[in-house]
């Protein structure tokens, strides 16, 4: 106040008031203990640690299952694999019947590469591969013959797949390619005939 509310006279400046309460200090931040954050990293990568050794012992362990199980036998021509559920061979000449392929061999082809023979509990597989001199289309139409109108088929300009449905259990599937660079632009026949023990 600049004048004596009182007489009306000029006062002097207003001398300064101590405050009615010290200043209130704001709480110190506590600092935080960066010893739990540690113990739960250490934690939880022991945990990691102890699933992956886990894993690891698991997987060695049906490594060696699968190695005392399964007994392979021949050389680079032809192997045998033996497994508790069934046979698996492979041989590059295989001398597979008719009877074995579903299908007669086409007249005058000579095997190829990659014969197999599978059996197992769910059914049987045999696969032949063969190479004949003749065009894909004489192929085509010997089979499709042979098949008759049981027969089903499906054409491109490369090859062909037909396919023989004999049951619900049976069936033979030829595959013709014409011009393959694998023999010498020979049409290569691939039949695969399939038996199951039961209907799908």
């Amino acid at each position: 106040m600049q004048f004596c509310t009182a007489c009306g006279a000029a006062a002097g400046a207003a001398a300064a008031v101590p405050p009615a309460y010290p200043p209130v200090q704001p709480p110190a931040a506590q600092p935080q203990s960066g010893a739990s954050a540690l113990k739960i990293v250490l934690t939880i990568v022991a945990v990691f640690v102890g699933l992956g050794i886990l894993a690891a012992g698991a997987f060695g362990f049906f490594v060696w299952r699968v190695a005392h199980s399964i007994h392979v036998a021949g050389n680079g021509s032809q192997v045998t694999l033996n497994t508790p559920q069934g046979k698996i061979s492979a041989n590059e000449a295989e001398d597979l019947s008719a009877a074995d392929l579903g299908t007669d061999i086409y007249p005058g082809a000579e095997p190829g590469k990659g014969g197999m023979r599978m059996t197992l509990p769910s059914g049987s597989m045999v696969s032949a591969v063969y190479v004949t001199s003749d065009s894909k289309d004489q192929v085509v139409a010997f089979y499709k013959n042979r098949f008759g109108a049981n027969g089903s088929s499906f054409d491109s300009v490369s090859g062909s797949v037909l396919t023989l449905k004999k049951s619900e259990q049976e069936s033979v599937v030829v595959t013709v390619t014409g011009n393959s660079p694998e023999y010498n632009g020979k049409t290569q026949i691939h039949i695969m005939h399939t038996t199951a023990t039961k209907s799908s």
